[in-house]
């Protein structure tokens, strides 16, 4: 008999620790959790994997989490057992802005370069103190070293009545030319041609504090060249 109660009495609590939380570092778990971890100088260290061990992971499970070592990033399946698809946990940070209507009324196709007026309305800023904008200078600042992609888009008319007016950009960094010339703007302006447009997408190694603007200038004929509309040119720095 007292055997059988010692079974009984062992079975309950066992059925009571399968549904019970648990707490490290705590006597007291979060009621909305089935593990809580609690420290104040410590952290937790998930599984840590190279791409091939990554990869040789057999029927990973949906919402699977580890770190890849090559990456340097946390990284979960998003796919099925089957057919597993990594991906990191969080996207890049990235800023995008673009021009205003204010900005529309300036010449960009003047002798002497200037820095596109394209810093005008934000778009977003995922982290303000990795991007330090100055509207004012249309600049941006990057405050931690590291590889950036950065994209121009600048669209272009005229009312001219001179033809073939041809503004070309580049990236400058801490005022120095970089990169590619973005020279596509061609404008004949004869038989209605009066709109065009740059392009430039460049990724760079940047150094902390670096400060990055889009320098433009006449390489042909003269004569007004203005942004075409308000939000029709832009950039967007990401880190990658």
């Amino acid at each position: 008999m007292k055997k059988i109660a010692s079974l009984v009495l062992l079975l309950c609590f066992a059925l009571n620790y399968s549904f019970a939380q648990v707490g490290i570092g705590t006597t007291a778990p979060d009621t909305s959790s089935i593990l809580d971890v609690v420290s104040t100088n410590q952290g937790i260290l998930v599984p840590r994997l190279t791409t091939l061990q990554e990869n040789a992971i057999v029927n990973p499970a949906t919402g699977l989490l580890i770190y890849n070592t090559e990456r340097k990033e946390f990284r979960f399946n998003k796919g099925t057992t089957a057919s597993p698809s990594w991906i990191k946990t969080s996207r890049n940070a990235s800023v995008k802005y673009s021009n205003d209507a204010s900005d529309t009324s300036v010449n960009v196709n003047s002798n002497s370069t200037i820095r596109a007026p394209i810093i005008s309305t934000i778009e977003w800023n995922d982290d303000t103190t990795l991007y330090t904008v100055n509207a004012a200078t249309n600049t941006i600042t990057v405050t931690e070293t590291g590889r950036y992609r950065i994209s121009i888009n600048v669209s272009l008319s005229t009312t001219s009545g001179t033809d073939r007016l041809t503004p070309e950009m580049w990236i400058s960094v801490n005022g120095t030319q970089r990169g590619t010339f973005g020279s596509t703007g061609y404008i004949r302006t004869n038989q209605g041609h009066q709109e065009s447009s740059l392009h430039i997408t460049e990724v760079f190694e940047l150094t902390a504090n670096d400060v990055l603007s889009i320098s433009i200038r006449r390489t042909a004929n003269g004569g007004n060249v203005n942004l075409r509309s308000a939000g029709s040119s832009n950039i967007y720095v990401e880190k990658i």
